[in-house]
């Protein structure tokens, strides 16, 4: 039998006082009310009520049996209604894993306007550029820029965004500034060890070309790529999000203009699409609205 469904039975039949107002309330019949506390009293071994024709008091295995048993449905319930308002609500703690570029002015106003928002729901960024396991690592989302996003995922595209190939100023002035991607695949380049990008596709006037480039310096932190570049290591790949105050200061230039790199989609990727909770959903409606 239902132990849970017995637990009740055995509760509403003790605060009833009677067999038959208890089944009367739980819309069972008298004799399956009977056997849900006989099931009890099996399982621990003990007797719990005493019962006659007219009245049925408990035993005293049966009160502290009666008082625990009431405690724990009384936390079932609460967790429950927790657990179903957090559907309804955006409340709790929201973790989400993202690559470390997302460390930028762009998304840090992004982050800080949602709890504006949503100001009952507490954010735990972890910036990563491994593909975390959801599941096993216990994130609620990701922010995954791929064009082969996981398909054993739930993904909702938010926006496309741009990378450029860019160097700084001192490493163009002593080794000259590529024009073609011929010229560029003899530079030196800084490239990240976390995903493949030594081979490139353009496009320029309705064409596709390849830039394939050798890397003397790898990094696992896009951050570190970034400070690698503005050091005149060499010419890599950075997104816009991240360089745009550096192009704008100078501090980094974009290579190859007449060249462009397809945009990469940026996905909010989850495991339950059945029951997604109100805080998942609410950041990923935000991050839709605001990069529109």
């Amino acid at each position: 039998m239902d132990t849970l469904l017995s637990l009740k039975v055995f509760r509403e039949v003790v605060q009833q006082g009677s067999f038959t107002r208890a089944a009367d309330k739980l819309d069972i019949s008298i004799a399956m009310a009977s056997k849900h506390v006989s099931h009890l009293e099996n399982s621990i071994h003990a007797k719990l009520l005493h019962r006659n024709s007219r009245n049925l008091h408990l035993t005293e295995a049966g009160e502290e049996y009666y008082r625990q048993c009431s405690y724990a449905l009384e936390t079932l319930d609460t967790a429950a209604e927790r657990a179903a308002s957090g559907t309804d609500t955006p409340q709790g703690l929201l973790r989400i894993t993202m690559p470390q570029w997302f460390a930028n002015s762009r998304m840090a106003d992004c982050f800080a306007e949602y709890r504006r928002r949503y100001p009952e729901v507490t954010l735990e960024l972890s910036l990563d550029n491994r593909k975390i396991d959801l599941i096993a690592d216990g994130f609620d989302m990701a922010l995954r820029v791929s064009r082969d996003p996981n398909p054993s995922l739930i993904v909702k595209p938010i926006t496309e965004i741009r990378f450029f190939p860019v160097a700084s100023p001192d490493y163009l002035r002593r080794h000259g500034v590529p024009v073609t991607l011929a010229e560029a695949a003899q530079h030196q380049a800084v490239l990240p060890s976390y995903v493949d990008m030594s081979t490139v596709t353009f496009t320029r006037n309705g064409e596709t070309e390849t830039l394939q480039l050798t890397s003397q310096m790898r990094s696992s932190s896009t951050l570190m790529l970034r400070k690698l570049i503005q050091a005149g290591s060499g010419i890599g790949y950075m997104p816009e999000w991240l360089v745009a105050n550096d192009l704008k200061q100078g501090s980094l230039v974009q290579l190859l203009p007449e060249y462009e790199m397809p945009p990469i989609k940026l996905y909010a990727a989850y495991v339950d699409r059945a029951f997604l909770s109100a805080k998942v959903r609410s950041f990923i409606d935000f991050l839709v609205e605001k990069m529109q």
